[in-house]
């Protein structure tokens, strides 16, 4: 099978309920229906076969804007829609979890074999962040036990994975390396105790060095790719071996397009392009929602139609330690603070860990050059380090080293990324 005979039997499948959510979104949610209108679009022309991609792609940036000019949600949500839950993403990004919805996580930890006899640690963040109960209902959708881990706190996170006979783990593959560092650490308790064989891992990238060091403790660990807008999208599958290069396998019930840098012209080749997707509700009608995650098509050994992993981003945000850092974020945090003349944040990566660092250069006494007579070292220095990293902590949700100096190097912009994936 090719990829677009894949791609039509995909989109023949989906038709029936993308056709329903579209023509009820329309009647229910005014912003979706004014996006209709923008395009020139009727329902019945978004509806016929191929007619989604006629709709312009609705960025993340401009998704933000609709909710500044029609708060919280831009008018993208229906009047009777029963939120459960908001969730604030940089930007602010405001989303709603509604009653009921299924984010399909428990799709790919069933594939990996948890179910009701398993207990999962789940490592992402509760608080604002979607990932946390995202993952947690997945992991209760297939019966499984939860242990609300979110970030930080290793040493009892590494304690309750051998009193509670953790089995599974949902998180960073970074932060699960670090658990089993901490885990080995701990005094008094012998190595039968790890029970943890399986792993579901998302939101940055898994080197295949790190991915040999998970291998040697957890013999099921597989990558998942997902948003906090939309859900899991694809993961690698359980019956196959990871890095053979056979993709992602996709998500039921949602829409996912790989679209043309641009134009937003569906892709129905192997060509790169930005990852687009539709959710099939018609109370939250995130239709063509542009992820700014690249990625292009392929085939399985079964001829089934996958995604060839995250392949980089088409904007200027970057993900550190699972979390999207923008350089509009960063302006805004770091405008108005006393006594920087200028700064730039550097993303690092050490011993498969992000480390954040931000550049500061003092203002000058007097007003005069930024640096020229700026004090970057002793009391002053420090308490400026102070203050940026305070700043930072409570505007970007980062802990951050700040390092003053005297002058940045030329030609860089405000966030700079000098990681190393190999």
């Amino acid at each position: 099978m090719s990829i677009q005979a894949a791609l039509k039997a995909r989109e023949e499948a989906l038709a029936p309920a993308l056709e329903q959510s579209l023509r009820r979104a329309a009647e229910r949610v005014p912003g979706f229906a004014a996006r209709l209108a923008e395009a020139g679009l009727t329902p019945d022309e978004v509806c016929r076969a191929g007619g989604l991609g006629a709709l312009p792609v609705l960025s993340k940036d401009e998704l933000v804007e609709r909710q500044q000019v029609d708060p919280p949600h831009g008018g993208m949500l229906a009047a009777d829609a029963d939120v459960a839950r908001w969730f604030q993403s940089p930007g602010p990004l405001y989303e709603p979890q509604l009653e009921g919805a299924d984010w399909r996580w428990g799709q790919a930890l069933a594939d990996l074999g948890v179910g009701g006899d398993d207990v999962v640690i789940n490592c992402f963040g509760y608080h604002l962040s979607p990932a946390g109960a995202m993952l947690e209902q997945g992991a209760r959708s297939v019966g499984a036990a939860v242990v609300p881990g979110g970030i930080g706190n290793q040493d009892l996170q590494a304690r309750a994975i051998a009193d509670l006979g953790v089995t599974g783990y949902v998180g960073l593959p970074s932060y699960l390396k670090a658990l089993i560092e901490r885990f080995d650490g701990l005094e008094g308790v012998e190595a039968d105790r790890w029970r943890l064989e399986r792993a579901l891992m998302t939101a940055e990238p898994l080197p295949e060095s790190l991915r040999a060091v998970i291998a040697q403790r957890v013999p099921m660990a597989r990558m998942a790719y997902g948003t906090g807008e939309t859900g899991l999208l694809a993961w690698e599958p359980a019956g196959e071996d990871p890095p053979a290069g056979h993709g992602m396998v996709l998500a039921d019930g949602v829409d996912v397009q790989v679209c043309e840098i641009g134009t937003g012209r569906p892709v129905t080749d192997g060509t790169e392009g930005e990852v687009v997707v539709t959710l099939l509700r018609s109370d939250y009608p995130l239709v063509r929602f542009g992820t700014g995650d690249l990625s292009g098509w392929t085939l399985g050994p079964d001829g089934s139609l996958r995604l060839r992993g995250v392949l980089g981003r088409t904007g200027a945000a970057v993900k550190v330690r699972g979390m999207f850092l923008h350089p509009r974020q960063v302006a805004a945090v770091m405008e108005g603070v006393e006594g920087v003349a200028d700064y730039r944040f550097v993303i690092e990566r050490v011993d498969h860990v992000d480390q954040l660092r931000c550049e500061v250069v003092p203002a000058a006494a007097g007003g005069g050059e930024p640096g020229v007579g700026a004090t970057t070292t002793g009391p002053d220095g420090e308490a400026l380090a102070r203050r940026v990293a305070d700043r930072v902590r409570e505007g970007l949700r980062f802990s951050t080293r700040v390092q003053v100096v005297e002058a940045l190097s030329p030609g860089d912009g405000p966030v700079v990324d000098v990681r190393d994936w190999s």
